[in-house]
């Protein structure tokens, strides 16, 4: 028995199946005490595999995506916020919009969890074997204007417009100068109905033109593809940064020493 496992596991390993031949003295054992018919052995070695497979396939994903946490929709408190639709991110996280090439704008003040809805819908996407790419404005404006003055721009531009989901973070927390503009406009213009894009900003769609310098116009032009095909997030509510310093009692400290 021990010979004919370790020929399926090589012949696993020519197929290119490495999961099937970790899976299998498991699955093996297993079937014998349940005795199992040969079809049982095969789709519980095949389904196994299959998992293994995912759960790798997922990990990698995950570490490319460059996350700066992992926090899930599990992980969120939707009772601190009741402005959020718990359902409507639940069914955000089926990726059906992904396959749409809809985007999700969350909007609101900092602290509010922007940033960990849009991890998590990052997460999701991942799990759904979707290539994810996770950045904040600041960081893909100065990456694309550096590659534009070292002559890799287009090279350096496809690995913010080739992946199926773009998640910009903090659109909006530093004003952007002319040339930063078009270079955040480009990426949005490139992926316009051709890939998904959760982005999280601090600002209402009314101060956009305060972002962009007063230039009223590409922050227009920039709105129109970002909202044409959207799901608009406005999370209203208490900070969760100041909610764990007034629950340490860090805040009202810190207002004593104003005062005093």
């Amino acid at each position: 028995m021990n010979l004919a496992l370790e020929r399926i596991a090589l012949h696993a390993e020519r197929l290119r199946l490495p999961d099937l031949a970790a899976e299998l003295p498991g699955i093996a054992e297993e079937a014998a005490k349940r005795s199992w018919s040969f079809t049982e052995f095969a789709e519980a070695l095949l389904a196994r595999s299959a998992e293994a497979a995912d759960r790798r396939a997922e990990a990698t994903l995950q570490r490319l995506a460059g996350f700066p946490y992992r926090k899930s929709l599990d992980d969120f408190d939707f009772g601190f916020q009741p402005s959020i639709s718990e359902k409507q991110l639940r069914e955000l996280a089926s990726c059906a919009y992904l396959e749409r090439r809809e985007n999700v704008l969350l909007l609101g003040p900092p602290g509010v969890g922007k940033t960990h809805l849009a991890v998590a819908l990052g997460l999701e996407a991942c799990r759904h074997r979707h290539r994810v790419r996770f950045t904040t404005a600041a960081r893909m404006i100065a990456s694309l204007a550096e590659a534009r003055l070292a002559d890799t721009y287009s090279r350096r531009l496809l690995s913010f417009t080739r992946p199926s989901l773009l998640i910009i973070d903090e659109v909006g927390f530093l004003p952007l100068d002319a040339s930063e503009a078009s270079l955040l406009f480009e990426v949005v213009s490139r992926r316009y109905e051709r890939g998904s894009i959760v982005l999280t900003s601090n600002k209402s769609f009314a101060e956009w033109a305060e972002v962009f310098s007063g230039d009223s116009v590409i922050a227009t032009a920039m709105l129109d593809r970002l909202l044409h095909h959207s799901h608009v997030i406005s999370v209203r509510g208490e900070s969760y940064r100041l909610r764990d310093k007034k629950r340490a009692g860090l805040l009202k400290a810190k207002e004593a020493r104003t005062k005093s």
